[in-house]
């Protein structure tokens, strides 16, 4: 009996062991991942032991990811299997988004508009001749409406003010809501394509240049999906800004969310997209976002790194919303970059960050008429849940006021 104890106490060591090993060694698996062995028309050859690939249809020069890995290999990312992690941040509860409806009407009224006021105050004048209009074309350029958007108003103004030969308040009030809310098109289309589909979460990219809010509106659009209870999945794809995926966890573990980040600085960011979508299928979330690096727009290689991004996710599941992130103060320079990135990725909404202030409500027009999309959200603060889906009426309303 003696003999035998030693062997079995052993054989318990041995099993103890190698069931501590096999989640380490699953963990491991699941976390070095490549892309399909198919590759697209557009994709970069990749070399054997990595280094630098180059596109001979572009001639672009892709670097390989660190290790040695080539362009079209997964980093190891952190894919979070539970909610570890969440208790360090306090979950809130989001506000519903009819609260964020009355208070960016309050928003704007407060705000330093140019556009309404100005408009009224003109046409409510005891005489309107020539000189009028041209302040009234002068007032819509200055809050960057743009020269046809500006010309088809005031042709409509003269008209109606020509035939109804009337300039009380009321009526002029009453008149230029009318027009106003005709340019900035009220049949646009302005949800968002967040529904899952049958086996598969509604995948979400959000693009813009730096500065502009990108990564903190992807943040607070989570707050939004949650307070209309979707569960949702965050993608850390900014590789290349510092603490930027420390930034997106940390608005996702606000709400309970959890975010796919890479642990390698300047890691493939069509590495964490992919890892993210692929994180979303496996959970079964509503809802996967992927928050892109945003360097100067006028730079082919980041041009060419969201086009990546794009094409490596639908190898796993369709991009249903495209989002661009525009500063509402930059004016016609937020439309500059509006067209660059809408040449490289397809664009099917805007947001509009910073509204609120010293921002020209016309950019709202000038944006929508240039690339034929519609502003779906706007920001008009620093706080939290200051997102809002944007709402035709209630913005001309506040323009007004």
């Amino acid at each position: 009996m003696n003999d035998i104890l030693p062997i079995v106490l052993s054989i318990l060591a041995a099993v103890v062991v190698i069931g501590a090993l096999i989640p380490v060694l699953i963990k491991t698996r699941r976390n070095i991942t490549r892309y399909p062995d198919t590759r697209d028309a557009n994709d970069p050859e990749v070399r054997s032991g990595g280094g630098t690939a180059v596109d001979d249809s572009t001639g672009t020069i892709e670097r390989g990811t660190p290790g040695g890995a080539g362009p079209d290999v997964v980093d190891t990312t952190t894919v979070p299997d539970d909610a570890a992690g969440l208790e360090t941040i306090p979950v809130e509860t989001p506000l519903p988004v009819a609260g964020r409806l009355t208070r960016l009407r309050e928003r704007l009224v407060r705000s330093n508009n140019i556009m309404g006021k100005g408009l009224l105050a003109l046409l409510s004048s005891d005489r309107i001749d020539e000189s009028v209009w041209d302040e009234v074309e002068e007032t819509l350029l200055l809050a960057d409406l743009g020269t046809e958007p500006t010309m088809q108003l005031v042709d409509a103004l003269r008209e109606r003010v020509k035939v109804l030969g009337t300039r009380t308040p009321d009526h002029v009030k009453a008149m230029l809501r009318e027009e106003l809310i005709k340019l900035v098109d009220p049949t646009m289309d302005r949800s968002l394509n967040v529904e899952r589909h049958a086996d598969k979460p509604a995948v979400m990219m959000v693009v813009g240049v730096n500065g502009v809010g990108k990564t903190t509106t992807v943040g607070k659009l989570a707050r939004v999906l949650v307070a209309e209870d979707k569960d949702v999945l965050l993608g850390a794809a900014d590789t290349f800004r510092a603490a930027a995926a420390e930034q997106l966890a940390t608005w996702g573990q606000r709400v309970g969310v959890p975010t796919v980040k890479s642990d390698i600085d300047g890691a493939d960011p069509a590495s964490v997209a992919y890892e993210a979508v692929k994180a979303g299928i496996e959970q079964e979330v509503d809802v996967v976002m992927i928050d892109t690096a945003g360097r100067l727009q006028n730079k082919v290689g980041l041009m060419d790194e969201l086009g990546k991004v794009k094409r490596v996710v639908e190898k796993l599941a369709e991009v249903d919303e495209v989002l661009l992130v525009l500063d509402a103060t930059t004016g016609q320079n937020g439309l500059n970059q509006a067209r660059v990135f809408a040449e490289v990725v397809n664009i099917t909404g805007i947001v509009l960050t910073k509204l609120d202030g010293t921002a020209k409500g016309g950019i709202v027009v000038a944006i929508q008429r240039a690339l034929g999309v519609p502003v779906k959200l706007v920001g008009l603060g620093e706080g939290a849940d200051d997102l809002a889906p944007f709402d035709t009426e209630s913005f001309v309303d506040a323009l007004l006021n």
